[in-house]
């Protein structure tokens, strides 16, 4: 059975940082895609980044690059989404998700996803 775990997440000033945590089972994770997605009230998923499995190699949305860092640790199959310099719009639950192989940005394309969890960003 896959399980997408995720952690962290919470209340923060504007301009602060927060990091998510993703603990994976049940998967190849190293031929895994991971992604961070997020959803605002009222407003549709959307892509924030993914991570390849083969080498680590990364793409972000352009609201959020520079800013955020998608990271792994294979070894705790585990995915990471370090958040910096967040602002008020960033306020959305934060998602996790898998899919093989290929990276994508559509949350259409994801097959397995985490429970999701809440991100408050004050100003």
């Amino acid at each position: 059975q896959v399980q997408l775990v995720q952690s962290g997440g919470g209340l923060v000033q504007a301009g602060g940082s927060l990091r998510l945590s993703c603990a994976v089972s049940g998967l190849s994770f190293s031929v895994y895609v991971m992604a961070w997605f997020r959803q605002a009230p009222g407003k549709e998923r959307e892509f924030v980044g993914h991570i390849s499995g083969n080498y680590d190699s990364t793409e972000y949305a352009d609201s959020v690059k520079g800013r955020f860092t998608i990271s792994r640790d294979k070894s705790e199959s585990t995915v990471y989404l370090q958040m910096n310099s967040l602002k008020p719009e960033d306020t959305a639950v934060y998602y996790c998700a898998a899919r093989p192989l290929i990276p994508r940005i559509g949350a259409r394309e994801y097959n397995f996803w985490g429970q999701g969890t809440q991100v408050t960003v004050s100003s």
